[in-house]
C-alpha cells in the first residue's frame, strides 16, 4: 500500500468511525514527516466534514491574575515563579462585562472567564462569577468560565447561573503529567471534567505542546481526551516566560507544531480544535496553515498574561481562506 493510501483510508477511518489507534496516530505523524502538506490536506477533510467552513472564535478575560499557589512549570502566574506579572484580585462583574461586550462586538462567539489560582475564593468571589455568567449569557453570548478545580455542585450553579462551557485544561498526557506539576494531581483533573460534564456543561479541555514532551506524549494526551468526551481541544504553544522554570527550552518548529494540530484533528475528528496561545510567537507566517492543518476555532485577541492577535487580522485570515467566522 502506499503511503496515500494508506493516509486516505486513516482519513476515512477518522471519518466513519472516530476510533484510530495510538500506532496508526504514530504513523499519521512519520508520513507527516516526509509529506506534510499531505497529511494537512487530509486534516482539512476531516475538519470541513464534520465543521464545514466555519472557523469560531472566542476571547477571554484573565479577571483574576497571578498569586496562583500551583506551581505549574510553565506557568507566568504562579507564586512559585518569579516573573513580575501584574497581580490583581478578582474584577467586578461590571468590569467583566464591559470586556465581554467587546468581545461580541469584535465578533467572538464564545467569552471565558478565567480566574487564576486553585479554585475561587470565598463566597463573595463566588457570588461575583455567577453575576458575571448572567449577565454575560443574557447579552447572547456564550460565556466559558475557567475557574480551577470545581465539584458538581458549583458546576449545576454555573449552569443554572447561564455557563454553556467550562473550561479545564490536562496540560498534557499523565505520563508527563508530573514533570510539569507537584502540587496536584492529574487524577484531580480528570474528575473536575467529569464534575462538569455530570452538570450537563460543555467541556473544553487540552494543553500545552513544547513543554519537552515527544509526539508520543500529545497523542496519549489526544486519546485521554477522546476518552473523556469533551467538545473543544484548545492547543497552546509553550511561550517559555522568564522566571519560570521552562524558560530555556528551545522552541518547537512551526512544521512539527502543525503536524501535531493535524494529528489533534485525526484522533478527534469531530470537535472543536482551538489554537490558542503561542501561534504569533512560533508559527508567525504560517497561521493560516494552523486551519489547513485542521484547526476549526481560534482564541483571538489578547490571553492571560502576553499580548496575542488582533480579531479583524484573525477575521481577515479566516476570510482569505474562503472560510467564515460570522456569528450567524
Amino acid at each position: 500500500m502506499s503511503y496515500i493510501d494508506e493516509i486516505q483510508l486513516l482519513t476515512k477511518r477518522a471519518i466513519e468511525k472516530g476510533d484510530l489507534k495510538e500506532r496508526e496516530a504514530e504513523r499519521i505523524y512519520e508520513i507527516g514527516l516526509e509529506h506534510p502538506f499531505l497529511v494537512m490536506a487530509e486534516a482539512t477533510r476531516i475538519r470541513e466534514h464534520f465543521k464545514g467552513k466555519r472557523i469560531t472564535l472566542c476571547m477571554i478575560i484573565n479577571a483574576k491574575s497571578g498569586l496562583c499557589p500551583e506551581d505549574c512549570k510553565f506557568c507566568a502566574q504562579s507564586a512559585h515563579h518569579m516573573t513580575g506579572i501584574e497581580t490583581y484580585p478578582l474584577l467586578s462583574p461590571e468590569e467583566i462585562l464591559k470586556e465581554a461586550k467587546k468581545a461580541k462586538e469584535a465578533g467572538a462567539h464564545c467569552f471565558g472567564i478565567v480566574t487564576s489560582g486553585r479554585s475561587v475564593d470565598g463566597e463573595e468571589e463566588w457570588g461575583f462569577i455567577l453575576e458575571a455568567v448572567r449577565k454575560i449569557s443574557d447579552m447572547g453570548l456564550k460565556v466559558c468560565a475557567s475557574l480551577g478545580f470545581l465539584d458538581r455542585q458549583r458546576a449545576e450553579e454555573l449552569k443554572k447561573a447561564g455557563l454553556y462551557r467550562y473550561h479545564h485544561n490536562i496540560e498534557t498526557a499523565r505520563s508527563f503529567f508530573g514533570q510539569i506539576c507537584t502540587t496536584h494531581t492529574f487524577d484531580e483533573k480528570i474528575e473536575t471534567i467529569r464534575s462538569a460534564k455530570r452538570a450537563g456543561l460543555s467541556v473544553c479541555s487540552g494543553g500545552i505542546i513544547g513543554m519537552g514532551e515527544d509526539v508520543g506524549v500529545r497523542v496519549k494526551m489526544a486519546l485521554t481526551l477522546r476518552e473523556l468526551g469533551v467538545d473543544s481541544v484548545p492547543i497552546n504553544i509553550l511561550n517559555p516566560r522568564p522566571g519560570t522554570p521552562l524558560e530555556g527550552l528551545v522552541a518547537l518548529r512551526p512544521m512539527e507544531i502543525l503536524l501535531s494540530i493535524a494529528l489533534f484533528r485525526f484522533l478527534l475528528p469531530s470537535k472543536d480544535i482551538k489554537l490558542c496561545a503561542g501561534r504569533e510567537l512560533h508559527l508567525r507566517q504560517l497561521i493560516p496553515l494552523a486551519l489547513v492543518a485542521g484547526c476549526s476555532s481560534l482564541m483571538t485577541g489578547d490571553y492571560l498574561t502576553t499580548k496575542g492577535r488582533d480579531p479583524d487580522l484573525d477575521k481577515e485570515m479566516i476570510e482569505d481562506l474562503d472560510l467564515t467566522w460570522n456569528l450567524s
